[in-house]
């Protein structure tokens, strides 16, 4: 039924269009403009976005009337719910294409944040009708809104974005990919001070219907540019036939898995897992910043401007090793990541001290930079374009279900047991593993 709605709905809307803008009779490569427009999409994912969610946390679980630990279970329920589906996103992506399925994101993202803006009226009239235990309403109706932030902005508009910039280049994809990630950190970083005035200026309410307003502009960004593939115009990735001098690692022709396949080497599970501890980890941090800096000494105000110290690193680190990527092994950027996991977990645990502020600033820079990098550019590295949506979708929901657990692992951590460092001595177990067994993790395309 979703992919009949996706394929109906957005395909009326396409055909209209179609005729007025011909990628193939563009006066330049056209998957520049696809590589600009896939970056404004993962823009506009923000809403969905652990970054765009928790400036609203404080406000909306007292208009709602929630505890820390309530909205934290709503919000971890929301996206376990969400990361069940996004496979199947990844299968509509391969099927339908990224605009289809691009533009219908779009569209349920928008009445999520239309929805979430009037919660404490739809919460309270509700409640009226049900009148036993005052906080099931609020944590069931939160738990949806989150199910459908998550499902429709992280994952699939996040997902079909970045995917379809992805398809449009190989011997170019990490020099592209830099471009969008530089854009896409600097935006994700300010995002949060942004966020805040807008909340400050309209109230929580308001903030939410303004990025309703901006999705719907956005529905029609996805369904004028929005592009599959080259080949399904005519045009050849990166606009030009390979050169055979070239040196990027995907100069030559290699075949693409088949999704089983790519599910049963080491390296899907150990990019797919480090991926999912960066989600993991900075969702859970970023979701109770405020609380973590408060409780370690620190007012508000440094809690939402630690952003833009990591940004200038994340941003720092994305640029490099996107340049480099498309001629360096992927294990080496992995272990890179690994390294600055380290740092934020050790970070956290000397928060308190003072000096765990200057590697909480490092590890999270280094891992948000990375991620960018390898979130993109390591699928269809490791694994060819033909089944990326499947196989990058499968990896989207270890990445989504990671950040469910986040905020409720962080949560429960300093409510039970008094402080944030637990979480991280957890972490700290798990990253030990990721190093060691990603010692054999190498490019199957390669062996």
């Amino acid at each position: 039924m979703p992919a009949i709605i996706i394929n109906n709905f957005a395909g009326m809307s396409i055909n209209v269009f179609n005729k007025y803008i011909n990628p193939s009779r563009f006066p330049f490569f056209y998957g520049y403009l696809v590589m600009v427009v896939g970056t404004i999409g993962v823009w506009a994912s923000l809403p969905g976005q652990t970054v765009g969610v928790s400036i609203f946390t404080e406000p909306v679980k007292e208009a709602v009337g929630l505890s820390r630990n309530q909205f934290s279970a709503a919000y971890m329920i929301g996206t376990i719910m969400s990361s069940l589906l996004i496979s199947a996103a990844g299968r509509w992506f391969d099927r339908f294409g990224a605009r289809k399925v691009a533009a219908m994101a779009a569209v349920v993202l928008a009445f999520a944040l239309f929805m979430a803006s009037l919660s404490d009226v739809l919460v309270s009239t509700i409640q009226r009708f049900i009148s036993f235990y005052h906080w099931i309403v609020p944590f069931v109706f939160m738990a949806v809104i989150f199910f459908l932030f998550r499902f429709s902005g992280q994952g699939v508009l996040t997902m079909s974005s970045r995917n379809m910039v992805m398809k449009w280049f190989e011997r170019f994809r990490g020099r592209v990919n830099a471009f969008s990630a530089l854009s896409i950190s600097l935006g994700f970083s300010i995002a949060p001070v942004l966020i805040d005035k807008l909340i400050q200026s309209f109230g929580w309410s308001g903030a939410w219907q303004f990025m309703g307003l901006a999705l719907l502009v956005m529905f029609f960004i996805i369904i004028l540019f929005f592009r599959d593939s080259p080949e399904a115009h005519g045009l050849l990735p990166d606009g030009q036939p390979p050169k055979g001098d070239c040196k990027a690692v995907e100069g030559r022709v290699m075949r693409s898995f088949e999704p089983g396949e790519a599910f049963r080497t080491r390296a899907f599970w150990m990019y797919a897992l480090m991926l999912s501890f960066n989600s993991f980890f900075i969702t859970g941090f970023t979701f109770h910043v405020v609380s973590i800096f408060e409780t370690s000494g620190f007012p508000r105000s440094e809690a939402i401007s630690i952003f833009i110290p990591i940004a200038a690193v994340s941003v720092s680190f994305s640029l490099f090793f996107n340049f480099i990527s498309d001629w360096l092994q992927l294990k080496i950027i992995l272990y890179v990541m690994i390294v600055g996991g380290f740092l934020a977990v050790g970070g956290l645990m000397g928060l308190t001290l003072g000096w765990g502020l200057y590697l909480v600033v490092a590890g999270l820079g280094i891992m948000g930079g990375l991620f960018s990098v390898l979130n993109a550019v390591a699928w269809p590295r490791l694994f060819g374009r033909k089944y990326i949506g499947t196989i990058s979708g499968k990896a989207m929901s270890f990445i989504v279900f990671a950040s469910a657990l986040a905020p409720m692992v962080f949560s429960l951590s300093f409510t039970w047991l008094g402080s944030y460092v637990w979480v991280a001595w957890l972490s700290f177990c798990f990253m030990l593993f990721v190093a060691i067994a990603s010692v054999k993790a190498n490019n199957p395309r390669l062996t």
